[in-house]
């Protein structure tokens, strides 16, 4: 496992690049759907509607001085840029089978709560394991490609876990592991 990778206070997951191509990103098939139903969205209907936004902003005259036709083209930058993370996200995806987690373990879908060793009985953090693209609840996710993604996969509440992380070795308890 990298020494460099790990999570941030923010939220958001931190992922082993090289782990994280050669695997794909894992996802539900609802997210899957939701994701293809997007892409087929900004693709059509998107990039129509932003076409037509930049003809009009052309019509107001003089492009130098001409916000609507700036910020159009700023929106369209923006999109395409979507478009092609998700491009890029689907051709890796591996959509994952929810019925194979009704064990109680940790898979990618649950919803777990750590506690780090030495720190109080009611200091604890929740994750939503998984894709970015899955994230509800306002939970910060935590990649299973992650060093401590990889540690928590197939184990249960109760157990105790060690992983490396940028400071040292730190050892996490599972407090509950919900689906």
């Amino acid at each position: 496992m990298p020494a460099t990778a790990g999570i941030r206070d923010e939220g958001h997951a931190v992922t082993n690049a090289s782990t994280n191509e050669s695997e794909g990103t894992k996802l539900t098939q609802v997210t899957y759907d939701r994701l293809v139903a997007e892409l087929e969205d900004l693709t059509t209907r998107g990039r129509v509607e932003i076409a037509e936004q930049i003809e009009s902003a052309r019509a107001l005259g003089d492009l130098s001085e001409n916000g609507d036709y700036h910020a159009a083209k700023d929106f369209q930058g923006k999109m395409e840029s979507r478009v092609r993370q998700l491009q890029a996200l689907l051709k890796q995806a591996k959509v994952v089978d929810e019925s194979e987690t009704g064990d109680g373990s940790v898979t990618t879908g649950s919803t777990v709560t750590l506690r780090y060793k030495g720190d109080d009985e009611d200091d604890m953090q929740t994750f939503f394991v998984g894709s970015i693209e899955e994230r509800h609840d306002d939970l910060p996710v935590l990649s299973p490609s992650a060093p401590l993604g990889q540690v928590l996969m197939g184990r249960n509440a109760g157990d105790t876990v060690e992983y490396k992380a940028p400071g040292g070795i730190l050892r996490v308890e599972i407090v509950a592991v919900e689906p």
